[in-house]
Formats: structure tokens, sequence, C-alpha cells
């Protein structure tokens, strides 16, 4: 009996693979790819493809410019090399010039898809590290999109892009204009938007989601008018264009200081020399920036330019851009805490007070530019609800609303506001994201009180509590299921309330009078549905410093 069981049960797993539904060998416009087919069940498979190149090899601080193709049949299985970049130790630099690939995920059911919604995920890192695949998770890349791709049922394309000195140094002028890694992700994204319906999607429904620099690059993503018509919607998670860090806005004096530190002259002969200069060499000049207060890019000449092209005028300038797009911009409640780390690292300490005096420091640095009226007005502010005799757990949470709101959450609602102002078409969709911290508790390295870290929502997005089930809580699964069905109900209408997947709470739209926004947690229901979010901090950083009068500049 039991030999016949297992030849049954073999025979059904021979018959669902050989009958699963398999794009075979895909045509694209520089030549024929196949990738690798995987049963998800039951009349259920994918196809995943890895390492389709989607531009030739850069040339250096240049554009990136198409392919010219290849012969035969590409066996697109194997992830190609991240773009060249610092080592996690930051003591040496890893990847190569040759990175411009990304990654693509097609599930299907019992016969091949077509017209299927497409999400375009571009990585954080603080355009200085990352790649299309993300770091190595749980027995698998953080940014396999498998979970989403089958649970959703839309296309997920990973790509890579230029990152360091050589994604974005610019000298401001015409001979280093900067900007790589943005025309980098514009190029995938056009890629996809050539040649998606030969993987069975739809071009007309390009949805581009990314979290922290990934999410900034979102946010420029819809803001260029290259890629007007392109874009249907957009995700931005922890990071939008407006962020403090998002721009380097004086390129020409980093510029500089990274030629003297090379032996390149400053004048005319600048940008020759430095694309001679060896690219390991200039990757690990970003050593030379450490972390400090306010964290506006510790490796400065790692950022975006106001380049006169991909971002013709100051981002907040460039909102008619996104008019017809529909978007979501969010938070982590605790996104700062990451960056508490080094500024003030007694946070985390339990036997480690943190006085006063570590407030008043942290807000000096961030309004230096307003002087000691600056300083007062945000002390006052962030210490109104402290009382007489403020613990010291509500000390270090001030500290985590200060990072949180300076470098994360007022531009990303400053953002939302421009958004939902110029929006014709465009639907505006709010959120804050508070699921607790997993090293959160008295026996583990983070505080009780822990909300939800800087990356924290990476691990539910891509559905981690699903593909390794036995490290995560019921509750995590809960999460990550809402943060799926959400997002890709949103790909797939503009509505994150309306797909094929349901959802805890209806989500309101954003907008100026109403404000409204959506709190995502495993615990959430209809009641989470929230208002004005942190509507003081925002005013404060958005109107009441901003007037008062520059005693030094920056």
């Amino acid at each position: 009996m039991m030999l016949k069981l297992g030849i049954l049960f073999a025979v059904a797993v021979f018959l669902e693979t050989a009958s699963a539904a398999s794009l075979g060998v895909v045509q694209t416009e520089g030549g024929m790819v196949e990738g690798e087919t995987i049963s998800l069940g039951l009349s259920r498979s994918m196809d995943i493809f890895k390492g389709i190149p989607f531009a030739d090899i850069p040339g250096r601080f240049e554009k990136p410019k198409r392919h010219p193709g290849w012969g035969g049949v590409l066996k697109a299985t194997q992830y190609r090399d991240e773009c060249l970049q610092l080592n996690f130790f930051q003591n040496s630099y890893v990847g190569s010039e040759d990175c411009l690939y990304l990654n693509i995920w097609v599930p299907h059911g019992s016969s091949v898809s077509s017209g299927l919604p497409v999400m375009v995920w571009i990585y954080g890192g603080g355009f200085m590290i990352g790649g299309s695949m993300g770091p190595y998770y749980l027995d698998n890349y953080m940014y396999y999109g498998k979970e989403i791709a089958d649970r959703g049922n839309v296309i997920v394309v990973t790509l890579g892009y230029r990152v360091g000195p050589m994604g974005f140094m610019s000298t401001g002028d015409s001979d280093l204009p900067g900007n790589y890694g943005l025309w980098d992700q514009q190029a995938a994204i056009a890629w996809v938007h050539r040649n998606i319906r030969s993987f069975g999607g739809d071009p007309d429904n390009i949805t581009v989601f990314g979290e922290s620099a990934g999410g900034v690059s979102v946010s420029f993503q819809t803001l260029t008018p290259h890629n007007k018509g392109i874009i249907r919607r957009a995700i931005s998670q922890s990071g939008v264009a407006l962020c403090p860090w998002a721009l380097n806005r004086d390129p020409r004096r980093f510029a500089e200081e990274v030629a003297r530190k090379v032996n390149c002259p400053t004048d005319n002969r600048m940008a020759s020399c430095l694309k001679m200069t060896d690219p390991g060499t200039l990757t690990k000049f970003c050593l030379n920036y450490p972390p400090n207060y306010i964290h506006t890019n510790y490796c400065t000449i790692s950022a975006p330019v106001i380049d006169g092209d991909f971002l013709p005028d100051d981002p907040s300038n460039l909102f008619h851009n996104a008019a017809e797009i529909d978007y979501i911009a969010g938070v982590n409640n605790m996104d700062g805490h990451m960056f508490t780390n080094f500024d003030v690292p007694s946070v985390n300490l339990d036997l480690v007070v943190t006085p006063t005096n570590d407030v008043r420091r942290l807000l000096a640095a961030l309004t230096k530019e307003k002087g000691e009226s600056g300083l007062n007005n945000a002390y006052s502010t962030y210490t109104s609800n402290w009382g007489s005799f403020p613990t010291w757990d509500t000390i270090k949470k001030t500290i985590v609303d200060i990072e949180t709101d300076y470098i994360f959450l007022v531009p990303t609602q400053a953002a939302l506001y421009l958004h939902a102002d110029h929006a014709t078409t465009g639907r505006t969709y709010s959120y804050l994201f508070s699921e607790p911290n997993l090293l959160g508790g008295p026996l583990l390295p983070y505080p009780s009180w822990m909300g939800a870290d800087h990356a924290d929502d990476l691990q539910y997005v891509f559905g981690k509590p699903f593909s390794s089930p036995l490290v995560y809580w019921p509750s995590h699964r809960r999460v990550s299921d809402y943060l799926i069905s959400y997002w890709t109900n949103f790909a797939k209408t503009g509505d994150p309330n309306k797909g094929d997947s349901a959802v805890p709470a209806t989500w309101p739209t954003f907008t100026r009078s109403g404000e409204k926004f959506l709190e995502i947690n495993s615990d959430m229901n209809q009641n989470y549905i929230r208002q004005e979010m942190r509507l003081r901090y925002v005013h404060f950083w958005t109107s009441i410093l901003p007037s008062l009068p520059t005693v030094t500049s920056e």
C-alpha cells in the first residue's frame, strides 16, 4: 500500500511539473532569453528570469546606452554582480562596473499569464550600496520577488543601478553632470515598458516602488519629465525627493575635494582626470565621511543633483510631472532609530541614562541656521508633553522622534501635500507602519518600546514570514499579508482597497483638508484610520522654523 501511495504521489508531482505553464524562450529587443520555471502548487507555476541586461556596460560617468544585443538564447538563471560599492565592513569595495541587469518573476495559473500589472522595485542603501537582489537573508535574498508575485498575481522586476561616486559624482556642470544611477533606473523602467508584454505584463500598468534611497529614487522617477507616460503608479517607503539627504546641493565642492584626494587638478582638467582614476579608489573615498548628526548622507558625493536634465529644477517645483500618477508614500514610526545608534548610542542602553542635554545637542545641530531662537522653539515643541519629571524612556523616545521627523516623516508629509495639490487624475495615499521591531524587549538588543525601525518593512513587503515561517509568528504573517494585499491591489487598480486581495481596513485618500492616513500593523482594523500625522511637528519644521531669521549659513 505504501509503495502504491508513493508511486501515485510521484506521478502527481510529475504531472503537475510537466503541465506547469511556462513562457519558455522569450524574445526581447536584445535577443532571446530563457529563465527557469518553478511549481507553486496545483495549477500554478512561476517563471523566474535572473540577470537580463537592460543596458550596455556603462561608460564611466556617462548615461546608460541600449544593449547591443546577443546571439542565441541567453540563459537567465544567475544573478549578476551588483554595481561597484563599499563592502559590508566599509574597508574595501565589491561589485563591478558591468552591473546593469534586472530580474523578473512571472506567475501563471493553469495557462500562461498575459496583461499582468508590473511592479518594478528600486533598492535603497543611501545611494552608496545595494543590489537588485538585496542582502542574503533567511536562505534567500531579501528582494526575492516570488511571494509578492504569487500572492498578488503581479509581475515583479528588480533592477541594478550605479551607486556611490560611480553613480553620482558630479562637478555641477556638463563635464560630469551626475545622476548616472537615476538614469540607470530610468533606462530599466523604459526597458520594462518596451519589453514586458513578451513576459505577460501590461506595459501601460507599471508601478515603481522602493525603500529609503529607493523610495527617494521612486519619487525622482515620478518627478522627472523623462518618464512621462511610462509610470502609472508609485510607492515611496521611508524616502521622498524632499528628504534632507536626497540631494547634493554643492556638488562642485565635493568633487574638488575628491580630486585633491586622488591627485587630480581642480580646474577644467578635473573631469577627465577623475574619469581615468581607478574606480575602486573613488569608491573607497566615501570612507572619509564618518556618520554625524542629521545624517544628510554621510557620503555626500553619493547623492543626486539638480542637473537641469533629469532634474531640471528643485524637486518641490516638479510635482506637476506626477499629476497623473497614483502615489503612496509613508514611513515607519521609528525610522530614525537606526541613526540614533550613531548620534546618541545610549538610547538603546537600559543602564545608561540619556540626559536632556542630548536632546538639546541634537536639535541644535538640526536648527543651527536659526541659532538660539531655532533651538529654543524646537526644544519647547518636542518637550511640551514631558511634564516636570520625564522618564528616561520618554526622553529616549523623543530623540528617536526627532530623527524620524527630520530625516523621513516631515519631508514625506510635505511630498504628499505637493502631490495632492498638483494631482489631476492621480490619487494620493499616506501611511504609517508601526509593527514593533523583532529585537525589542527586556532581554533583547533594543528597548521594549521599540516600534518599526528603518527597513523593518522590507521583510514583510517581500513575504519573508511566508517563505521562512519558522522564524516568524502568525502576527507577522498577518502584517505581511496586509502589506502585500494593499501594495498589489494598488498596482492593479490605483486603489489599495480594490483588487483581488481582501484588506483589513478601507484606506482613504490623502487630501490637504482631510490629511487622513492608514496605520499599518498586525493588529490593525478600521479604527486604524488616522488623521493629521504628527501635525504639530510637521508644522514646526515646514512653517515655524523657516520663518525664523537665519543667523548662520550652511
